[in-house]
């Protein structure tokens, strides 16, 4: 069996704003399924964010332990941020916020994918990035989580075991190790 796209037969008649706060916005769809049915969805919008696999030049990945307010606990994840300047190109959004909330900086930057955050629930997605050759800088945080936010240097083979045995949960940072080892067999040392 081929796996082809399906067609997309569902047609939006309406999209409301129900509300709006920063850079996000409540929004209420009103959906055609393909029986000619209408239905209504809400989800959040956001500009969506960027993330870093970041790999210093001893293997090491660069992680955060960051407070989110939605668990009310800290998160282990890689560096990571909203893609809140607007026409900024991704990749430079994503080395600025990896020096913002690490002090580190990279000069080798590629592309590994983009990752829907929660589709069921918004339409952010995240653009990861591995960026290599780092140099380290002044760390510069932006709002209370990130004064209280700690940098950990974890071996690569290390976060990928974290991934495996569930210290490390969050989506976008497994979705992006695990794409760097596979592409980059040489950072699994």
């Amino acid at each position: 069996m081929k796996n082809e796209p399906i067609q997309n037969r569902f047609v939006t008649t309406e999209t409301q704003v129900v509300h709006s706060w920063a850079m996000f916005r409540l929004l209420r769809r009103f959906v055609k399924d393909p029986q000619g049915e209408t239905f209504e969805r809400t989800y959040v919008s956001t500009p969506g964010a960027v993330a870093t696999v970041a790999v210093t030049s001893d293997g090491d990945v660069v992680l955060v332990s960051q407070y989110r307010a939605s668990f009310d606990a800290f998160v282990l994840e890689i560096p990571a941020g909203m893609r809140d300047v607007e026409g900024e190109d991704p990749s430079v959004t994503a080395v600025r916020e990896l020096r913002e909330e690490t002090g580190f900086d990279a000069r080798s930057v590629e592309l590994l994918g983009e990752c829907l955050s929660s589709p069921g629930v918004t339409d952010s997605s995240v653009i990861v990035y591995l960026v290599e050759d780092l140099t380290a800088g002044e760390f510069q945080p932006h709002g209370p989580e990130e004064e209280a936010m700690q940098t950990i240097l974890v071996p690569f083979s290390e976060a990928l075991k974290m991934i495996e045995d569930g210290r490390l949960t969050d989506a976008k940072s497994a979705y992006g190790i695990l794409l760097a080892a596979h592409r980059h067999p040489r950072l699994v040392r």
